[in-house]
């Protein structure tokens, strides 16, 4: 009965069957985004031989290893962008694809994560925000809204979040786009662009997580987080005439830059053939 359920799913064939099904929590918004990436491979015709996909260590971790049917590499906490870095240096034609959470790539890995996108190497970064630390139990974190309530806010929380999106755009990345889980076919296709994007590229995906977030915060089912996304969204050119204060407790959502910049990787290679030059080693 379970191969016939899977078999009906047009996109099994990049996902690893003995895998299935997922350890994700009920409503987890980390199947969208499973499901979003490997629509926009396919969308592509990326063959999944050419990708190393690269993730640290929580929740949204699960979503590319052990689910994802390509080379994957499983890292330490925070550190997910700095392999995936290494991966890219040593191995320029694959396609490296870092996918994981707001706790591992914009709390511990928050410094990887700007400096990526300063020198604007070519991988592209899906980030899952879901506003928490949830596999470790419901921990505020530096995404977490103000006024929401965590395991370790249990009152509010009085810290502004961080504006993932907003802050890589002003390090330095080709492309970032902010979607939530309730936008799925603009998220499938603004991973395909950051996919083809050559240089830093970053699509920050707003998720729900009922069990940890919602439930805390008067949202027990995953619907209602959906609503919540949809209420609230605001489209980035809409927002740019908004004020601070008008902007509180919404998601900007849509592509924030899409730009051209000087390649970490192509660089890199300029300056090798330079010094090879320069001493006489070039063949």
């Amino acid at each position: 009965m379970a191969k016939k359920i899977y078999s009906t799913y047009p996109m099994v064939k990049y996902l690893r069957k003995e895998a299935l099904p997922t350890a994700l929590c009920p409503g987890c918004g980390g199947g969208t985004v499973l499901n979003a990436f490997a629509n926009a491979i396919d969308s592509l015709k990326l063959d999944p031989k050419d990708l190393v996909v690269v993730s640290g260590i929580g929740c949204s971790a699960w979503i590319a290893s052990p689910y994802f049917l390509a080379d994957t590499l499983h890292t330490t906490h925070g550190r997910a962008i700095a392999f995936a870095t290494g991966v890219k240096v040593g191995l320029p034609d694959k396609k490296v694809v870092v996918i994981s959470g707001d706790g591992d790539l914009a709390s511990i890995g928050g410094n990887h994560l700007l400096h990526a996108a300063r020198r604007n190497i070519d991988i592209t970064v899906i980030l899952v925000n879901n506003f928490i630390y949830g596999m470790t139990g419901g921990q505020v974190a530096p995404t977490t809204p103000f006024g929401a309530k965590t395991t370790t806010s249990p009152y509010r929380n009085i810290e502004h979040p961080l504006q993932i999106s907003e802050t890589v755009a002003a390090a330095g990345a080709s492309y970032v786009a902010r979607w939530t889980t309730a936008h799925v076919y603009q998220l499938i296709e603004s991973i395909k662009k950051a996919l083809q994007v050559k240089g830093f590229s970053l699509v920050e995906v707003i998720s729900q997580c009922p069990v940890q977030f919602g439930r805390r915060n008067r949202m027990k089912e995953p619907a209602e987080m959906l609503h919540w996304f949809l209420k609230n969204s605001v489209p980035v050119s809409k927002a740019r005439n908004m004020s601070p204060e008008e902007l509180e407790g919404k998601f900007v959502i849509g592509e924030f830059v899409n730009r051209e910049r000087p390649e970490f990787i192509t660089e890199l290679n300029k300056l090798i053939d330079e010094v090879q030059e320069h001493f006489g080693l070039k063949e």
